[in-house]
């Protein structure tokens, strides 16, 4: 994300001017603008999380409409002859040795 904010005349691209500005080098600057982005994800996570949190009820997957009841009317669904396993590994026949030229 960093590097794409440096493309383009960005929020990104003038906070890393200002910190340059200030005496950093290009990796610590780099580095404050990384930070700063990553503080901004968070932020952002967590204001999602608390939001649902207190909006919408999650089922046990942590999905909203994700419950522990099935829509399906049995537990195993009927399988067609075409999706039925395939039998074990063909039996190969033993080769017999070859002989050795004295």
């Amino acid at each position: 994300m960093a590097t794409v904010q440096l493309r383009t005349p960005t929020e990104g691209r003038a906070y890393f001017d200002r910190k340059k500005a200030a005496g950093k080098t290009s990796m610590e600057a780099m580095r404050c603008l990384k930070r700063r982005l990553s503080d901004l994800v968070f932020r952002t996570m967590l204001g999602d999380y608390v939001a649902g949190r207190i909006t919408t009820v999650t089922g046990p997957g942590g999905h909203r409409g994700n419950d522990s009841d099935s829509s399906a009317t049995g537990s195993q669904p009927h399988t067609g002859s075409s999706d039925k396993p395939l039998p074990g590994p063909a039996i190969t026949h033993p080769r017999t040795a070859m002989l050795t030229a004295c």
